[in-house]
C-alpha cells in the first residue's frame, strides 16, 4: 500500500494476521544474564505436599546467556550454565518459552553462584600445614 504525501510517497505494509517467526536466541545486553528459573517447590524434604497458595519461593536458575560485558570483565566469575541464586525483584520476565521461567538479570542482582568443592585441592591453610 502507497501513500502520496507532500510529492513523496511512503510505502508500508499492512500486518500480517499470522504470528511473527519465534525467537531461538536471547543475547543480554550489558551486564545482564539470562536465567531460567527453577520450579516452585511443592513439596518440603520430608515429601509433606504443599497446596499451590503455600509453594516455596524459589529463586535459583541456570544461567544460560552472559552478556559480553561481563565475559570481557575478569572480575566476574559467572558463565553459562552455572546455578545461580538471584533477587527475582528485578528480574525482567522474557516471553521466549511457553512455561515463561526466563528471565533477563542485571549482574547485581545475582546474589551466589552455586560451586562444587573441587576434591583435589586442598585449602591454602592445610597446605602450609604439611
Amino acid at each position: 500500500m502507497s501513500l502520496q504525501r507532500g510529492g513523496a510517497v511512503l510505502r508500508f505494509s499492512l500486518m500480517s494476521t499470522r504470528r511473527a517467526k519465534e525467537f531461538d536466541i536471547i543475547e543480554p545486553v550489558g551486564p545482564r544474564v539470562v536465567i531460567r528459573k527453577d520450579e516452585n517447590k511443592r513439596e518440603t524434604r520430608s515429601g509433606i505436599a504443599l497446596p499451590d497458595s503455600h509453594e516455596i519461593l524459589v529463586i535459583t536458575g541456570r544461567v544460560i546467556a552472559v552478556g559480553k560485558e561481563i565475559t570481557n570483565d575478569e572480575n566476574h566469575t559467572i558463565k553459562k550454565y552455572d546455578k545461580v541464586l538471584f533477587d527475582p525483584r528485578e528480574a525482567i520476565p522474557v516471553e521466549l518459552e511457553h512455561d515463561n521461567r526466563l528471565f533477563v538479570v542485571h549482574i547485581d542482582r545475582v546474589l551466589a553462584i552455586f560451586r562444587k568443592a573441587d576434591v583435589a585441592t586442598k585449602p591454602e591453610e592445610e597446605q602450609e600445614e604439611e
